[in-house]
């Protein structure tokens, strides 16, 4: 049963607090967890609750399920390459043809979203195969070309950086540096719009590009901002 662990207890010994706590919907996991924290901890007023008890109490609430990670299956649009492949796609985002896609793959993530959506972006992806004479191991372009990526959220919105002071484009992917770029905002803007279906308000974006040498300065100029609306 949801809350079981309030059986350790005698309950002609629980205070008419905690009993209250025990008894809420427990779907809502953190706000009751908070309560009884703070009850344990911050109440000098029920000195019939021992420190030794606390701290058992405290343990249990601490190990039960309402402080357990969430984990959610979502989709995230990658960058990926289709060379050692017969095919090519045009990038309607950028409007090229490129021997590349972007196309979404369902993931089971935590941490912050929308934050680890973006940062996912970057995540190594062997395409699977039933074709002997498709050898590429990796086809993720920021994988394959040393490109990082971070995002933060700040009161404007979300920054996302990417990181391009080890970007090495191999000799088999047919790209260059901008392209790489413009189809890996395509797979940020992408993957933020299936996020903001879910959402209520826009989310603002600024994408920032760190990392450049004297040769490829211009590449900067890539930076951009936009606005992610939410489901209408």
């Amino acid at each position: 049963m949801s809350g079981g662990f309030f059986v350790a207890v005698a309950s002609h010994r629980i205070p008419s607090q905690l009993r209250l706590v025990s008894n809420l919907n427990t779907t809502s996991n953190r706000p009751t967890a908070y309560n009884l924290a703070s009850l344990l901890l911050l109440s000098p007023t029920q000195p019939f609750i021992s420190f030794p008890m606390k701290s058992i109490l405290l343990s249990l609430f601490l190990a039960s399920p309402c402080f357990a990670t969430t984990i959610s299956v979502v989709p995230v649009y990658e960058p990926l390459s289709l060379h050692g492949t017969d095919v090519g796609d045009i990038i309607t985002d950028i409007g090229e043809a490129l021997q590349a896609t972007v196309v979404p793959r369902p993931m089971a993530l935590t941490g912050a979203i929308p934050e680890v959506l973006v940062e996912a972006i970057r995540t190594p992806h062997p395409i699977p195969t039933n074709a002997p004479n498709y050898k590429v191991k990796e086809a993720n372009l920021l994988v394959l070309c040393d490109v990082g990526i971070s995002a933060v959220m700040t009161e404007e919105g979300m920054t996302v950086t990417l990181d391009i002071s080890k970007l090495e484009i191999p000799e088999e992917v047919d790209m260059t540096s901008r392209q790489l770029i413009r189809i890996t905002f395509a797979a940020i803007q992408k993957t933020l719009e299936v996020y903001q279906k879910q959402q209520t308000d826009p989310l603002h974006v600024d994408t920032k590009i760190t990392g450049t040498t004297d040769k490829n300065a211009t590449l900067k100029d890539l930076e951009a901002t936009f606005i992610v609306p939410p489901a209408e």
